[in-house]
């Protein structure tokens, strides 16, 4: 298991992927790779440092990603 989160922490810091993005590369559900990543402060506290930081860029731009699908949606 311990493994497992590594890897999942390596492949997001790497690729800079959402959640849902690595869930569906690993094959699991995005609450079970979420439950991860906070399981990964008790394995590798910098690491989860880093992946928190990832998460939090991914917070903030967000609101412009679902305003740009939106607008792709009802402009074709």
């Amino acid at each position: 298991m311990c493994n497992n989160i590594l890897d999942e922490a390596d492949y997001i810091l790497v690729t800079k992927v959402t959640i849902r993005e690595a869930a569906s590369y690993f094959n699991i559900s995005k609450s079970a790779l979420h439950r991860h990543m906070k399981n990964l402060k008790y394995i590798d506290f910098d690491k989860y440092l880093k992946i928190k930081k990832v998460f939090l860029e991914h917070n903030k731009i967000r609101h412009i990603n679902g305003g740009l699908a939106t607008k792709k949606k009802f402009n074709g």
